[in-house]
């Protein structure tokens, strides 16, 4: 398993940025008890305010003795008095003795304590926001707040798209670099895709990375997919958040979502919305056909999932000038491991063109394309 150091990313072992860590649903399921996550190296608690509805997230130790805040526990009076939940109101009680952390990870109550609460008595709280059906939290290893927002999905909330929900990928043991090098990577899409690709480029813009191609899609498509069916529009929002607008069979965003457990491990997750063919709010026939095209963007995911699983760490790679603009976006990667300040000296050598592989013409919506130089 490579890590971030022998990749030679840049100072930090975890990328800055906004990552998912759940879908929502998985927090419901949990009913009101503490969700135990593991992410970025370390432990966490995530729960939902019985107060005031809102998403929590805290380091999971307890200050006191470093007792796990989330891990399950059915024992404790804490819980069972509880009603099955140490959570009570908009904070959590640790299992063990009883200390209240509130949202802002501050004690406010020790119940066998009288007078002021040390001032040490606190975990770390984390910007979290709930929004399109999952759980984000903004990472950052200088402990800076956001610099960009969470990217706003107009499509999530378009009447004419059928909403899917998140498919829960599991974890991967690569570094999330072997996943990020596919937005560069023109030459993988007719062996695994079944794609021919009629037009192709990249582009690299502060934290955006940008692909766009068109051409057939064997999965996508069908086995049609020798017509230029298929336009995709996708974009890294950071380090870990990428969404395609598609057209073809169907129109359709995309969502794929990947955050580090550990150096050299990662969490994936899926999604799709699919618009309505007429335009219109779904029916019946158009639920079927978006959970129909949801299987088979799960499946062409499923096509680079396996093929990464397997893979050796792509440490020095041999790349040609037909494979794609992977050694820039490599370079736009590495901003997200360096210090905000040095972000600038990375993005100078990627930004203010467009990339397209030699022999490749760029991407145009019609026919109207030009030859790569």
């Amino acid at each position: 398993m490579a890590t971030t150091k022998d990749y030679r990313l840049g100072e930090f072992t975890y990328p800055r940025g906004w990552f998912m860590i759940s879908d929502a649903k998985a927090l419901d399921e949990n009913g009101n008890k503490p969700l135990p996550l593991r992410f970025f190296g370390q432990d966490f608690a995530l729960f939902r305010g019985r107060e005031s509805g809102k998403v929590v997230l805290l380091d999971a130790y307890c200050p006191h003795m470093r007792t796990h805040l989330a891990a399950p526990n059915t024992t404790s009076y804490i819980v069972i008095d509880g009603g099955g939940t140490n959570v009570e109101g908009d904070g959590i009680r640790c299992p063990y003795h009883g200390w209240r952390f509130g949202a802002d990870g501050k004690c406010n109550h020790i119940p066998y304590h009288e007078g002021a609460i040390p001032p040490a008595a606190n975990v770390k709280s984390w910007t979290v926001v709930e929004q399109y059906g999952a759980i984000w939290v903004w990472y950052d290893p200088e402990g800076g707040a956001p610099d960009y927002e969470l990217p706003h999905f107009a499509d999530w909330s378009d009447e004419s798209y059928v909403n899917g929900e998140w498919d829960r990928l599991g974890e991967l043991d690569q570094h999330p670099m072997e996943v990020v090098d596919n937005i560069g990577d023109y030459a993988h899409l007719g062996p695994i895709h079944g794609s021919t690709v009629q037009g192709f480029e990249n582009e690299f813009s502060a934290h955006n990375a940008i692909q766009r191609q068109r051409g057939g899609h064997r999965t996508l498509v069908g086995e049609g997919g020798a017509s230029a069916d298929l336009h995709t529009d996708t974009w890294y929002h950071g380090p870990g958040i990428l969404v395609s607008k598609n057209t073809g069979m169907f129109a359709a965003f995309m969502m794929i979502m990947h955050t580090p457990i550990e150096d050299g491990k990662i969490k994936l997750w899926h999604n799709l919305l699919v618009q309505t063919q007429h335009g219109g709010k779904p029916g019946e026939a158009d639920v079927a056909a978006a959970r129909m095209y949801h299987v088979v963007s799960r499946d062409a995911l499923a096509q680079d999932f396996e093929i990464w699983r397997h893979k050796a760490p792509c440490l020095n790679p041999m790349f040609i000038p037909s494979d794609g603009a992977f050694a820039k976006a490599r370079i736009w990667y590495k901003q997200f491991y360096n210090p905000r300040a040095k972000a600038a000296e990375y993005l100078e050598q990627c930004e203010g063109r467009k990339y397209v592989p030699k022999g490749m013409v760029a991407y145009a919506p019609d026919a109207e394309e030009t030859a790569s130089a």
